[in-house]
C-alpha cells in the first residue's frame, strides 16, 4: 500500500470536461487505486483552455501548496491539445516555443518531485473546429498534435521522463471518436478508457508499486 498526494497538471482533458460524473480520468484512476488498497490524495489541476504558456506560471505555486515536502507527493502533467490549435488562423504556442516552454517546467518539476507526462489525446475532426465559450474559433487536428506529440515524446526521453504516449494507443482505436462528448473532450467512458491506460502504465505503477 501507497500513501500518496497526486497533482494533476493541465487543461481540459485533465480536468475531466465532458464527464458527467465529475471525475474526470484522474479522479477515475485514483478512485481505482484506493479501490485496490492504496491511499491517495488527488488534486485536479486542470484548467480549460490552458496552454503550455498557462501552466508553466502557475503549476509550481499550486503545487507547492498541496504537495508539503515532509510528505510523498508525485506531479502528473498531461497538456499539449491547446499548444497545437489553430486559432483565428494562427496557432496558439508554435512548436519551438511548446518544447521551450514545457522543457523548463517539466525540469523544475522533475527537480522538486517525482514527475510522469500523459499525453495528448486525438480529437474527432469532423466536429472541428470548436466555437469556445468567448466565442472564438479553434480548430485542432491530429497530423498537427501528432507532430507535438513527437516533439514532447522526444524531450520526456531526453529529460528522462516517464512519458505516455496517448496519440498512438488511440488513434487507431475505432471506437474513440464516439468516446468523445463534443469531438474534443472524452465522455464518461472515454476518461475511464484513459485512466485504465494511465492505470496499467509502468510510468504510473512505479509511482505505486515502486
Amino acid at each position: 500500500m501507497t500513501k500518496l498526494r497526486v497533482c494533476f497538471v493541465g487543461d481540459s482533458i485533465t480536468n475531466g470536461t465532458g464527464d458527467t460524473g465529475f471525475l474526470g480520468w484522474p479522479g477515475r484512476l485514483c478512485a481505482a487505486e484506493v479501490a485496490a488498497g492504496h491511499d491517495l490524495t488527488d488534486y485536479n489541476l486542470g484548467i480549460r483552455g490552458d496552454t503550455s504558456a498557462e501552466i508553466g506560471p502557475r503549476w509550481r505555486t499550486e503545487c507547492e501548496a498541496r504537495l508539503p515536502a515532509s510528505l510523498n507527493g508525485a506531479v502528473v502533467f498531461n497538456f499539449g491539445l491547446n499548444d497545437a490549435t489553430e486559432q483565428d488562423g494562427e496557432i496558439r504556442v508554435p512548436m519551438g516555443q511548446s518544447i521551450k516552454n514545457v522543457r523548463t517546467m517539466i525540469t523544475d518539476a522533475k527537480a522538486l518531485y517525482p514527475t510522469i507526462w500523459v499525453g495528448p489525446t486525438p480529437v474527432d475532426e469532423t466536429r472541428q473546429p470548436m466555437i469556445t465559450d468567448t466565442g472564438d474559433s479553434r480548430d485542432k487536428r491530429n497530423r498537427r498534435t501528432a507532430d507535438y506529440n513527437l516533439g514532447f515524446k522526444a524531450l520526456a526521453y531526453e529529460l528522462e521522463i516517464p512519458y505516455l504516449d496517448m496519440m498512438s494507443k488511440l488513434i487507431n482505436e475505432a471506437d474513440w471518436p464516439g468516446l468523445l462528448a463534443d469531438g474534443l473532450h472524452p465522455n464518461p467512458d472515454g476518461h475511464q478508457k484513459m485512466a485504465g491506460l494511465v492505470g496499467a502504465w509502468d510510468g504510473w505503477r512505479k509511482l505505486l508499486d515502486g
